[in-house]
């Protein structure tokens, strides 16, 4: 089976960085696989984003380096099926508040004996080769998201679920939920401290943590901090940041 390159950066002990796709295109998912990150995130959550789109885009991904991950809009086994069978390597799952939540996920994305996935990989047979079913279930990634205060409070119990790999904490939803307000790198004092008990959390379970990041040098600071798998920022933010700079240095000049 094609390897997992987050796995493989986490072999090597180090932190896998992910490209975020919010624009439901197929080149934009290739000029991203193609920019030198470890995976590309398609986001069938918040962004413009179907079902179709997310076949194409992770097309595109295939014929670059980059492995393809999804983050599916909810704990819809379903949707989590789909995107497995279309190809992705990893899934995200947001709003992840219970045990029960939990186990829910590492059933929805996992082969028997380990779970209850449905057979019928399409796709995920032709990206990941004829051995796929037998090594699907520990190449795949399976991150639950922490960012409401059930979560946060149920965060110990919910990394001890057998076959999740690890959380992915949504800063911005996590500062709503306390009461602090949305930042995508948090200076909350109470925020901050939430983001750092989930990641000691984690690594005290033995599982891995991911964190969405505004910015390159916030990422590398996460990873440094001993963040696994780290988000600067998404295509459209990135976009927005250049076009505003640019736009700047032409009034400027």
């Amino acid at each position: 089976m094609r390897p997992n390159r987050v796995r493989q950066c986490w072999s090597q002990g180090k932190a896998a960085v992910s490209g975020w796709l919010s624009i439901g295109d197929s080149y934009t998912a290739e000029i991203v696989g193609l920019s030198g990150v470890d995976c590309v995130t398609v986001d069938l959550q918040h962004a413009m984003t179907d079902i179709s789109d997310m076949i194409i885009m992770l097309q595109a991904i295939s014929a670059t380096p980059a492995t393809p991950f999804v983050r599916v809009p909810n704990l819809e086994p379903g949707v989590i099926m789909k995107a497995l069978d279309a190809g992705s390597y990893g899934i995200i799952c947001p709003l992840v508040n219970t045990v029960h939540d939990a186990v829910c996920l590492v059933n929805a994305s996992s082969y028997p004996p380990l779970g209850g996935r449905s057979f019928g990989p399409a796709r995920g047979l032709l990206y990941g080769g004829p051995d796929y079913p037998l090594h699907a279930n520990h190449t795949i990634v399976r991150f639950a998201m922490i960012e409401t205060r059930e979560g946060l409070a149920e965060v110990e119990a919910i990394c001890a679920v057998p076959g999740l790999d690890g959380i992915f904490i949504g800063p911005s939803d996590l500062g709503l939920n306390l009461g602090k307000g949305t930042a995508a790198d948090p200076t909350d004092a109470e925020v901050r401290s939430a983001i750092d008990h989930c990641l000691s959390t984690a690594k005290a379970a033995g599982k891995r943590a991911g964190l969405f990041c505004p910015s390159g040098s916030v990422a590398k600071g996460r990873a440094d901090q001993g963040f696994d798998f780290v988000v600067p920022n998404s295509d459209v933010n990135l976009l927005k940041s250049a076009l505003a700079g640019e736009l700047a240095a032409f009034v400027g000049g």
